[in-house]
């Protein structure tokens, strides 16, 4: 069992998504979500709830969380989606830069198999890799509800690469 948390900025859109897809997927992981820059407790946004359940999908406790030591003492992967949330690392939480990369490149990269979760993700180099543009999942803030749901389209079909390769 590994601990995963998925990072985005304000832990409203991205990461919510995120997280609440793997979850469908996977029992035998614990997951969570938080943000750089959120505001605490507030529910995910209209435009996300409406591209999750347009997949079947939802999480009506979500509450936004700040990013914080303690999450990052508790991941074993820590999953961002654009290169301003490495560079957050690289400021915040420099100590678990080998653990946090962009969902697109762990999805494609990290190697499935019977050996340990954690020895997998080492194997990755992530605190060594240079963020590429194709490893950007873009914001759907502010666009209207096309927009989320593409955006949720493109982290559904990562998330099923990634679930069957944990």
């Amino acid at each position: 069992m590994a601990n995963i948390l998925f990072v985005c900025t304000g832990n409203a859109a991205r990461s919510v998504m995120a997280a609440t897809m793997l979850k469908s997927q996977t029992t035998y992981h614990e997951i969570k979500g938080a943000g750089t820059l959120s505001i605490p407790d507030l529910p995910m946004s209209q435009r996300t709830r409406s591209a999750l359940a347009d997949m079947g999908l939802s999480d009506p406790k979500h509450r936004s969380r700040q990013l914080n030591k303690v999450d990052c003492e508790w991941a074993d992967l820590i999953i961002v989606f654009e290169k301003e949330h490495i560079d957050y690392f690289e400021r915040h939480h420099s100590d678990y830069l080998e653990i946090t990369g962009s969902l697109p490149r762990i999805a494609r990269e990290l190697q499935s198999g019977e050996r340990n979760l954690n020895e997998r993700i080492l194997e990755l180099c992530l605190n060594k890799a240079n963020f590429s543009p194709w490893e950007e999942v873009i914001d759907p803030a502010g666009g209207d509800q096309e927009i989320f749901n593409t955006c949720a389209e493109e982290i559904s079909g990562y998330v099923s690469q990634l679930a069957l390769r944990l």
